[in-house]
């Protein structure tokens, strides 16, 4: 496990400082057109995460196939941030689960592709996203962050 370490956890900001301190208002600020919310980018990086890691492919058509790839509706409270700060990190949890083993790691995912490759991409794919919300946060005067 220790090689996937830097993929999933290292290498940038502790994910959690990232996330931490912020209010319902900071979260759900939509700053520009061409921008997401802090909100909506984690919205976005949970349920690729969670699709990828639980294998749900209903999940994936029911969404990423209907492009229904961000939220729809802000929260209306702090708890449903907070909550979908926890399922980001169960998720996180369930990939490192994959790399228990390397059996598991060369599960075959699709044809030609193993689990260590949709992890690859996974961290890929969330160093991008983590990037965005350090940026938003930047743009808001919030950052670093406290604590």
């Amino acid at each position: 496990m220790s090689g996937w370490h830097g993929l999933l956890e290292g290498e940038y900001a502790a994910r959690r400082q990232i996330l931490d301190g912020l209010t319902l208002e900071q979260v759900t600020q939509v700053l520009s057109p061409q921008t997401h919310s802090i909100y909506a980018e984690l919205y976005h990086l949970e349920l690729w995460q969670r699709i990828l890691v639980t294998r749900d492919e209903d999940l994936y058509e029911r969404t990423w196939q209907q492009d229904i790839r961000y939220p729809t509706q802000v929260p209306t409270d702090l708890q449903e941030w907070t909550d979908l700060v926890e399922a980001f990190f169960v998720g996180l949890r369930q990939a490192y689960e994959w790399t228990a083993s390397q059996e598991r790691l060369d599960h075959e995912t699709d044809p030609g592709s193993s689990m260590a490759d949709v992890l690859r991409g996974l961290a890929v794919h969330n160093a991008y996203h983590f990037g965005k919300i350090v940026a938003l946060r930047q743009v808001m005067g919030l950052w670093p962050a406290s604590g």
